[in-house]
């Protein structure tokens, strides 16, 4: 089958206004929880759903899986995968290296974007705004928190940057496990990073391709202005 032929047919629940929260935050939280966990009816069908893919070894996607767009000082935009950490009223929460090439280009130009999926429910979450740094004292705390094993790959993996061969990857891991036997510090270069929405769209699969598109705009007051969007 061609590329351009691979489709299916969006049948889920309907989204109204009337189920939407006052505050966008609020409302992917509550979204968010429902693609974490769901109704038992919900993780059945899931289950079943998902049974074959499972049968073949397929790893489902994780649900805190985002896509975060950047672009650099001259406007070319880059795109990757990263883990949702925490959404406060603050914003979106991750946390990487801050030298690597996602890390130059928002300290570039800190205007960002995140999309979330999630093809079970056939909903997607845009959001857009502006990213900065977490208090070092908040990136501490997670790292503390992280596996052993990855506070050293921090150490250990100079993000980004072009590496000989596996081989040279784990040996500089082995190096930063000797020379951290005990506890591994936070690098000074690695941290958590803060998206702070100025608009987050909700989208829910329709029939027919007429899909429920409802957008937050953040108003000079910090207040949210709710509207429709066409599908």
């Amino acid at each position: 089958m061609a590329m351009a032929d691979i489709r299916r047919e969006y049948v889920q629940e309907e989204l109204r206004r009337a189920d939407l929260a006052a505050n966008p935050l609020a409302q992917f939280n509550q979204w968010f929880a429902q693609a974490a966990s769901g109704s038992r009816w919900r993780k059945i069908g899931i289950a079943l759903y998902k049974l074959w893919p499972a049968v073949l070894g397929h790893t489902p996607v994780d649900v805190n899986a985002m896509v975060l767009a950047t672009v650099d000082k001259a406007g070319r935009p880059s795109a990757r995968a990263v883990l949702l950490k925490g959404a406060d009223e603050r914003g979106f929460i991750f946390f990487t290296n801050y030298d690597s090439r996602k890390g130059h280009e928002l300290a570039e130009n800190p205007n960002a974007a995140l999309t979330f999926f999630w093809p079970d429910l056939v909903r997607q979450v845009c959001v857009a705004g502006t990213v900065g740094k977490l208090p070092q004292a908040e990136s501490e705390a997670y790292h503390k928190s992280r596996p052993k094993g990855s506070r050293l790959a921090v150490w250990a993996s100079n993000q980004s940057s072009v590496v000989a061969d596996r081989a040279a990857l784990d040996k500089r891991w082995n190096e930063m496990a000797a020379k951290f036997p005990g506890d591994v510090p936070l690098p000074p270069y690695w941290g958590g990073y803060v998206l702070k929405p100025e608009r987050i769209e909700f989208w829910q699969g329709r029939l027919n391709r007429l899909h429920d598109r409802f957008c937050y705009t953040r108003q000079p007051d910090n207040s949210w202005k709710l509207e429709r969007l066409a599908p």
